[in-house]
This record gives C-alpha cells, structure tokens and sequence, in this order.
C-alpha cells in the first residue's frame, strides 16, 4: 500500500510538471513584427460653442469627415496567438478656414491572432493616452500675410485623455517575413470627454515586417 501511494504521488506531480512545462511552451517567444501603417476614416464630434470674449456665442460647430493620419505598431509574439506591444499614430482632420484637429494617441497593445493560410486575423486593443488639438478659424487668413499677422476669431484648444482603442483586421502575407496590414479601430476617451473631440472608425492600410 506505501509503494503505491508513493507512486500515486509520484505520477501526481509528474502530470503537474507536465503540465507546466506544457503551459509555458504555449506562451514561449516566437518572433516579433512591426511596420507603419497609414489611416483614414470618418470622424465626428459632439456639437460645441465658440464663445465672443463677453461670454455670448459665436458660432456653434460639429466636426465631420475624412482624417488623414500615420503611425506605426512594434509587437513580439508569445505562442500560436497571442501578441503585445505598442502603437502611436497621429491623426489630423482639416476643417473651414484651415482650421483643424489633431490628435496623437498611442499605448499598450494586446491581440490574438489565427494564421488562416496566407491570411492573418487579429482582434485586440490598445490602452494608453494622447492629447488632441483644436484651432478653429471663423475668418480666413488674410491673403498675403498667412501666418505674420495677428488674426481674431480664433479659438485654441488643447486637452489630453486616456484612451481605450479595440480594433479588429487581417494581415495578408506576402512573404514569409513581409505583410499587408488592414484594420480598422475606434478610439474611446475614456478620461476627458469634451464635445469637441473627434472620434469614429478608422480604416487603417501598410505593411508589417516579420522575423
């Protein structure tokens, strides 16, 4: 009975020893990528006051359209799925009278991956910070002395938030260590809401280079 039991113990770790080993090869290092990747989209605001030094309103706006923006992504992969590392991008969408908001985001990045022949699927976040800028023009530039000569009507605003970013594509590999990128995200402001922050999906194009 005591050499069975010892056995018993004996095959009870080794299964949990096993098991281990097995869980951390799931996890172990596989490689790296990472790329820049161009994006447009449509974005939105909520709808905002421009106020006259008195106090009283000048203009009531809501921001729409097309942004135009750039960035890049590092990650290094653990295992068949999973991946982490980081991103940053900028985005700038140009409104009336040259007037524009721009935003710079980046953060911490976590997705799972499934290798469908040529086709990489991805789904996973992003949680990090950035700041957005807005100038708003109600009069044009003076044609001539753009950029020299003091302007009214004009509003500048400049906040930072934290931000939560899911977002979901497809890698499409070329080669073996070249791939076509294709996502799409949407950036949550998760600390500092005000009206006039411009958010929407954005659709993201470029290429990750694999080792």
């Amino acid at each position: 009975m005591r050499k069975i039991t010892i056995l018993l113990f004996a095959c009870f770790f080794a299964n949990i020893s096993f098991a281990q080993e097995k869980s951390k090869s799931k996890f172990a290092y596989t490689g790296f990528s990472g790329g820049m990747l161009l994006h447009t989209g449509y974005v939105r605001s909520g709808e905002f006051q421009l106020l006259n030094t008195d106090g009283t309103a000048a203009k009531t706006l809501t921001l729409s359209g097309m942004p135009f923006g750039i960035g890049g992504q590092a990650r290094v992969h653990f295992g068949e799925h999973f991946r982490v590392g980081g991103e940053g991008y900028v985005s700038e969408y140009s409104y009336a009278n040259k007037s524009y908001a721009s935003i710079g985001w980046g953060g911490i990045l976590a997705d799972c991956s499934w290798i469908v022949g040529r086709f990489v699927p991805f789904v996973g976040g992003t949680f990090g910070g950035g700041s957005m800028k807005n100038v708003s023009i109600l009069n044009p530039p003076t044609d001539g002395y753009e950029g020299f000569t003091l302007e009214n009507n004009t509003s500048f605003r400049k906040f930072g938030f934290l931000c939560l970013v899911p977002f979901v594509g497809t890698e499409f590999a070329m080669t073996k260590k070249i791939h076509l990128v294709l996502k799409v995200d949407y950036i949550f402001n998760v600390s500092n809401p005000q009206p006039d922050f411009v958010t929407g999906p954005r659709f993201y194009f470029g290429f990750s280079f694999c080792r």
